[in-house]
């Protein structure tokens, strides 16, 4: 079993920058790829970013290439997601997930383990 606990959350304007944090305990961090998902008010939850085991792959959406950095510390069982530019379409409850299948899984029923969410909110 794996736990993931997400941080980082909050209200910022339009162009300012977010850093989320998921924080992990369980099983060896590093045999699991890592993503990051987010859902808005009446929609579903899609995929933002996701990175491999070892942290040599990455992959991100469209709507967010160039904005926003997956990474992670192996060695402090921490996802990381550097969120800059940000946008009012942005807002969302961000989740970060767990998976133990190889390279960057970008489909929701590929993931194993799921955290509690965190609320970020872009005014304009």
């Amino acid at each position: 079993q794996v736990q993931l606990v997400e941080s980082g959350g909050g209200l910022v304007q339009a162009g300012d920058s977010l850093r989320l944090s998921c924080a992990t305990s369980g099983r060896t961090f590093s045999t699991y790829a890592m993503g990051w998902f987010r859902q808005a008010p009446g929609k579903e939850r899609e995929f933002v970013a996701g990175i491999n085991r070892s942290g040599s792959l990455t992959y991100y959406a469209d709507s967010v290439e160039g904005r926003f950095t997956i990474s992670r510390d192996n060695a402090k069982n921490t996802a990381y997601l550097q969120m800059n530019s940000l946008k009012p379409e942005d807002t969302a409850v961000y989740y970060c997930a767990a998976t133990s299948h190889l390279g960057v899984p970008r489909i929701r029923g590929q993931y194993d383990y799921w955290g509690q969410g965190t609320q970020v909110t872009v005014s304009s």
